[in-house]
């Protein structure tokens, strides 16, 4: 299980700059010089441009963004498959720039587990013998490597597949066994490099629902790389863009959709169904110091317009309560201002939809 003690990942003043010589460039990026300019004036590539983002122990941070923009880059500075031309990646307090050789091997090994986009099976290894890999490369006993690995293929849903060649699974059972096979190392950090993008839709989002499911039995902390904003905002805790290279904007869902950084954002959540990403506390009424709190039907302000929708829908009149963390009123809400906010977002006939369910 995780370890409640791991200090999560700070990313400082990243740099990449792909071609000979890169650090040569480093102070013209600085001071402005553009990826283009960097590329035809000296035939480099900006890989990376001064990233900063910090990813607290437990939470999903999602890094998305256009072909091109940089985020796969990021994810491999994380355990240095790519080696960065400036700048600082701690985990759990340490700089893995500063690592030795020996100290990079063992963090791989132990530290992180990353689940990739083709899924990176070993095709002569069934199931359970793909999973049980990364425990024998750590030496564990082989009984006990082969429990822990079981118990893996049994949580996402392979019990009775264990048997299998990779060329006997589907696409979706595939990347399971990916998901298991990483699990089963029981790293603090887990990297997952568009590990959906393959997968049909269907598929794709029962694998959402099966990280998010274990994610909070296990709380790692993992880094989700993706293109697809629908995906970023149903997994991520915290959500950062990328284009060329820089981060454009990082925050919550909420944050991303009712405040986009620039035009870049808002092209990107306009076509959002908001409903289903807004929360409650976003619409309600805060609670005046003093006033009386009734009873009757209460609501959680983390709860989505739409979920709130749904359960007032047999009752639409009057306020509901709305409960904070320690289920104490933080506010009130209507069954209008959830509808307002619905119709503010929706395209055509689910704007008359919910208007008409408030008349």
């Amino acid at each position: 299980m995780a370890d409640n003690h791991f200090g999560g990942i700070k990313i400082r003043h990243l740099y990449k700059i792909f071609g000979p010589n890169g650090q040569a460039y480093i102070d013209a990026v600085k001071n402005g010089l553009t990826k283009a300019e960097l590329n035809r004036e000296h035939g480099r590539i900006l890989g990376l441009r001064d990233i900063n983002i910090e990813i607290p122990s437990g939470c999903i941070q999602v890094i998305m963004g256009l072909s091109g923009s940089g985020k796969s880059t990021l994810i491999r500075h994380i355990n240095r498959l790519i080696d960065p031309t400036a700048g600082e990646v701690l985990v759990d307090g340490v700089d893995v720039v500063k690592m030795n050789d020996v100290q990079l091997r063992d963090f791989r090994r132990r530290e992180t587990a990353m689940v990739f986009q083709k899924f990176a099976l070993l095709p002569h290894r069934n199931v359970l013998e793909n999973t049980v890999f990364g425990l024998e490369v750590q030496g564990m006993d082989r009984s006990k490597a082969v429990n822990v690995a079981m118990r893996w293929i049994e949580r996402v849903g392979l019990g009775g597949f264990e048997q299998k060649y990779p060329n006997q699974l589907s696409g979706g059972m595939q990347q399971r066994v990916g998901l298991a096979r990483a699990l089963a190392n029981d790293a603090p950090v887990l990297l997952m490099d568009e590990a959906y993008s393959a997968l049909d839709p269907l598929i794709r989002t029962d694998m959402q629902t099966v990280l998010l499911d274990i994610q909070k039995e296990i709380k790692k902390t993992i880094v989700f790389i993706t293109h697809d904003l629908d995906e970023a905002l149903r997994l991520g805790d915290q959500i950062a863009i990328l284009r060329d290279g820089e981060v454009i904007q990082q925050g919550t869902s909420q944050d991303i959709v009712l405040r986009p950084a620039d035009e870049y954002v808002a092209n990107f959540v306009k076509e959002v169904n908001r409903g289903r990403v807004v929360q409650v506390e976003a619409v309600m009424s805060p609670l005046r110091a003093g006033a009386p709190v009734h009873g009757g039907m209460t609501i959680e302000a983390h709860a989505t317009i739409e979920e709130a929708i749904r359960l007032l829908a047999s009752s639409p009149e009057g306020e509901v309560t709305v409960l904070g963390a320690s289920a104490q009123p933080v506010g009130t809400v209507t069954f209008r201002q959830l509808a307002c906010a619905m119709v503010n977002s929706q395209p055509h006939d689910e704007r008359e939809a919910a208007i008409a369910l408030v008349r």
